[in-house]
């Protein structure tokens, strides 16, 4: 056994917490958005140099623009922690890196949004169960967050609906709907999308 972890153990045993709840520790946390924020930046960073739709490839800036400013708040907030600033990815986005690479046009526009659409979906849901955990300034860190995330899904859902086109379909179901929030991308976005 790993002796870092079995001293986390025996510490946690000492505080009256389980090695179950030690994994779900702020720093933890902090640690997989950090490295969450380095996989969106590098896949947005790949979809704004070759998608084949000019929507998807501002998508993929706008990832890029909204996760580095999610990554100075991981790193701001992670300070406190002991975590400092690295560019390491998941597996998953690396393993998704490479799929797109050997993809052109409409499969790789089709890829990148259909794992954007999953790995947001994944990610509001961590971020919720973080908001939830009365982690003090951690937990209004992932409340913050989803905003932002939950517009990304919404324009990933909106592009997968359109093909990568345009809006058809997507923003104005989800206007309908009353899905949207109060971000400033949102009203850029939708006048984007209705041109």
């Amino acid at each position: 056994m790993n002796r870092s972890f079995l001293l986390a153990t025996v510490v946690a045993a000492a505080l009256g917490a389980s090695p179950a709840a030690w994994a779900d520790s702020p720093r933890q946390f902090l640690g997989a958005a950090l490295q969450g924020a380095n996989s969106e930046i590098m896949l947005g960073n790949l979809a704004a140099e070759r998608a084949r739709s000019p929507a998807v490839r501002e998508f993929g800036q706008t990832l890029v623009s909204d996760h580095q400013q999610a990554r100075r708040d991981v790193v701001d907030m992670g300070r406190r922690f002991g975590i400092w600033p690295n560019r390491r990815v998941s597996d998953e986005a690396r393993d998704e890196r490479d799929r797109l690479e050997g993809l052109r046009g409409r499969e790789f526009d089709r890829e990148f949004v259909r794992f954007m659409i999953d790995d947001h979906r994944k990610d509001i849901s961590e971020f919720r169960d973080e908001a939830r955990e009365g982690h003090g300034p951690v937990s209004d860190l992932a409340r913050n967050q989803i905003p932002v995330m939950r517009n990304h899904l919404r324009m990933a859902v909106a592009l997968e609906r359109s093909d990568g086109r345009s809006s058809e379909g997507g923003w104005d179901m989800a206007r309908e709907r009353g899905d949207r929030d109060e971000s400033p991308d949102y009203g850029r976005w939708q006048r984007n999308w209705e041109r």
